[in-house]
């Protein structure tokens, strides 16, 4: 099992020990294993994905039903890697718990790993975020109790739920937006002789929604619906190639309607584009009764490849799009690849893997910024500091973990948190107190939550070159009163802003402010560095112990936030 497997497990695991003994389980887990029998599988033996969904489905629902004490239904599923295939004769282990519940909807992990059962060997398959909704009681709409973490994991998912929500709530906006652009520069599509025509794939398939396919409200079970799904978009992806395919991946989708029994759901699916090794299938599906119109309930993009013996994707044939619709979904194909592709560059990385300074540009903004923020998050959940020094209530910690060493300050102000939000997050008055900010200007403000900064420092030794840096800027207000105010901060690349030879290009892979309200009046303010090459030469001195320059800055922060106390709030950069 790899280290990532390993953390994947972790995360989920049900059996903890609490320090008084006794063994602690999270109370919205649950458990399903089943083991793969022929009924479940395809004519490779292996597991079929569909059934893997429904599975997958059922276990998070009953998770979503045990913390919601009602019926609850599937309202959409983020993007889902398929790692493994599954054979015949294997154990499927599945583990679904509430990572955050909002007012009515909640979050749900789940965690699918395969177990040999004559090797004693597991593996990870796929790690998925459902997002279910209670259903409105006889009393009127749900309001959800509040999930409390217990554990430094439980604390931690808490966390990144809501900045995955939040990715959530503006992904079909933003893809909209990049889909329409980068069309548009795609130009028309290349034609060859030898390509196989996109109609060939269309598949259609109509399916009646019975009793087994729904729960106890009489709702259609999403899992049945994604199963049904993949059973077309397989199809049409085995027409292109006319060999069986392996479904490697399904992009965030949403459920737009419900499903009852009674239903007829109409599927249909065709192959949008292939590429050299892949090919995606674009799958939607209808319902209608009577003489009733359709009703949409739900589109989806299916990532397949086609795999030889020994396991390695083939080549392949190219495909001719239809006129008009097949040529805007060839070219939408395209631009949603390059999308995964930033996406799993990205965020599929562990954090010691992910490069220093990433590429900037409108389509990896938003995982970029979600990166961003979880890497701070992240690092505000470890509970392992060490106190370095202390002195006048303001308190330096360090830690060491993975060759990987970083450090936080930590004091308290007595100005309001917002307030104090506001005043920290226009970096270009950050030298009004730092006198490592030397220089700061606005050089991209990408909406109103994310600025791109050049930050010049000046250098450390006498007649050296100053370090300039380029730096991504997320600000994030408390998605409910237990959370903080977020301002994260990393190096990205701008091809308008190369390096230049007056300063050294520096590059920060996380660091950022965590603003808490302790009062109405009293804020904690901790900021936090992973220190990399071109920031140590700064704070050496400090961890060292040989200097407490890291005093004299935040003292002169505290200063100028209360200076600037009851001023106006700080407008954003892209308001001025």
């Amino acid at each position: 099992m790899t280290s990532e497997d390993k953390d994947s497990n972790t995360m989920l695991d049900p059996l903890l020990i609490q320090e008084s003994g006794e063994v602690y389980r999270n109370p919205t887990e649950v458990q399903m294993s089943q083991i793969v029998l022929p009924c479940h599988a395809n004519h490779c033996g292996e597991l079929s994905v569909g059934q893997l969904l429904k599975w997958m489905d059922s276990t998070a629902c009953l998770s979503a039903e045990r913390h919601a004490g009602c019926s609850c239904i599937t309202a959409s599923v983020d993007d889902i890697h398929f790692e493994h295939t599954i054979g015949v004769g294997k154990v499927v282990n599945i583990i679904a718990k509430v990572n955050r519940a909002f007012t009515s909807s909640m979050e749900v992990g789940i965690l699918v790993t395969c177990e040999d059962l004559y090797t004693d060997k597991q593996w990870k398959v796929c790690h998925a975020f459902a997002t279910f909704v209670a259903r409105r009681t006889e009393a009127g709409k749900v309001q959800l109790k509040q999930v409390i973490p217990r554990t430094q994991m439980e604390q931690m998912e808490y966390s990144l739920a809501a900045e995955r929500r939040r990715m959530r709530l503006i992904h079909a906006e933003i893809i909209t937006d990049l889909l329409s652009s980068s069309t548009a520069q795609l130009g028309e599509c290349q034609e060859y002789h030898d390509a196989v025509p996109a109609e060939r794939t269309r598949v259609e398939s109509v399916e009646l929604v019975l009793p087994p396919h729904a729960n106890h409200q009489v709702s259609t079970f999403g899992g049945q619906i994604m199963a049904w799904m993949e059973n077309v978009a397989t199809i049409a992806a085995s027409r292109l190639c006319n060999a069986h395919p392996t479904l490697r991946s399904i992009d965030m989708f949403h459920f737009r309607g419900p499903s009852h029994i009674g239903d007829r759901l109409v599927l249909k699916a065709i192959v949008n584009n292939a590429f050299k090794h892949s090919m995606e299938v674009g799958v939607c599906a209808e319902a209608y009764q009577g003489g009733e119109p359709l009703r949409h309930i739900n589109s989806a993009f299916m990532t397949f490849e086609v795999l030889d013996s020994d396991r390695k994707p083939c080549t392949l044939p190219r495909m001719r799009p239809e006129a008009v619709d097949g040529k805007r979904r060839f070219q939408e194909a395209i631009a949603r690849k390059k999308i995964r592709l930033d996406r799993k560059y990205i965020i599929s990385c562990k954090q010691t893997e992910v490069p220093l300074s990433v590429p900037w540009d409108p389509s990896n903004q938003m995982y970029l910024s979600y990166n961003n923020v979880s890497a701070l998050k992240l690092m505000d959940n470890r509970n392992n500091w060490v106190l370095a020094s202390e002195k006048n209530k303001v308190r330096l910690y360090t830690l060491e973990e993975n060759h990987m060493l970083c450090f936080k300050v930590e004091m308290n102000v007595s100005v309001p948190a917002e307030q104090t939000f506001h005043l920290l997050s226009d970096l270009r008055r950050r030298k009004e107190w730092d006198r490592h900010y030397e220089e700061c200007e606005v050089i991209n403000q990408a909406d109103e939550d994310d600025t791109i900064y050049r930050v010049a420092a000046p250098s450390v030794t006498k007649g050296g070159k100053g370090k300039d840096f380029i730096l991504l800027a997320s600000r994030r207000k408390p998605c409910d009163s237990g959370d903080p105010y977020l301002i994260a901060l990393r190096s990205v690349t701008l091809p308008t802003h190369p390096p230049t030879d007056e300063y050294t290009r520096g590059e920060v892979l996380c660091a950022g402010f965590t603003i808490w309200e302790e009062s109405s009046s009293v804020t904690k303010i901790t900021y936090y560095n992973q220190a990399t090459p071109g920031v140590l030469p700064y704070i050496s001195t400090d961890i060292a112990g040989l200097s407490s320059s890291f005093y004299s800055a935040f003292s002169a922060c505290s200063q100028f936030l209360m200076a600037n106390k009851d001023s106006l709030a700080a407008l954003p950069p892209s308001a001025l």
